[in-house]
């Protein structure tokens, strides 16, 4: 069983890939769950969403044409625990040529180097080289606690500036 349902749907704008859940998200089965993530905070900060958002209402960002992922379904907890349950990049981009969504935001380096099958080191942060019939993808800082070494909000509002022009 998926320690955190997808929340996918057709066509959304934007769809949020993690490595695994942590394990308060996996505890409490909410995306970005544990309290020194930034996600929450961040997505309000730079304007993806209306409002700060709780991690309980991940559902309802739905229907804002949000979604959430992970590589790993199955392990939980820090990346080196949580990937000995496996990562199914393959099933991962079938569900995104499935659904279409806009736009996809690694939450990680380490979530894009496993799609991208390369090191971090090699991973850069923000909007990356197209690929062909695939959705548009951006790499973030990982908003995690654990990486506070690493953060950087930029690559979140280079999503978020993404995301605002293409409405217009």
């Amino acid at each position: 069983m998926d320690r955190l349902p997808d929340q996918l749907a057709p066509d959304l704008r934007l769809v949020f890939v993690g490595t695994a859940a942590s394990r308060r998200s996996a505890e409490l089965g909410h995306y970005y769950a544990h309290p020194q993530n930034r996600f929450w905070r961040t997505l309000h900060e730079v304007g993806v969403t209306p409002r700060r958002y709780q991690p309980h209402e991940y559902a309802s960002l739905l229907a804002l044409g949000i979604g959430f992922t992970d590589l790993c379904k199955l392990g939980a907890g820090m990346d080196h625990e949580a990937l000995k349950a496996g990562v199914d990049v393959a099933g991962f981009a079938a569900k995104m040529r499935t659904y279409r969504p806009a736009t996809i935001a690694f939450t990680s380096r380490k979530a894009a180097s496993l799609f991208y099958r390369q090191s971090t080191g090699k991973i850069a942060l923000g909007r990356q080289p197209p690929r062909e019939n695939f959705p548009t993808c951006f790499v973030l800082a990982s908003p995690s606690g654990a990486a506070s070494d690493a953060w950087s909000i930029k690559p979140w509002q280079e999503l978020a500036d993404h995301l605002r022009n293409k409405k217009s």
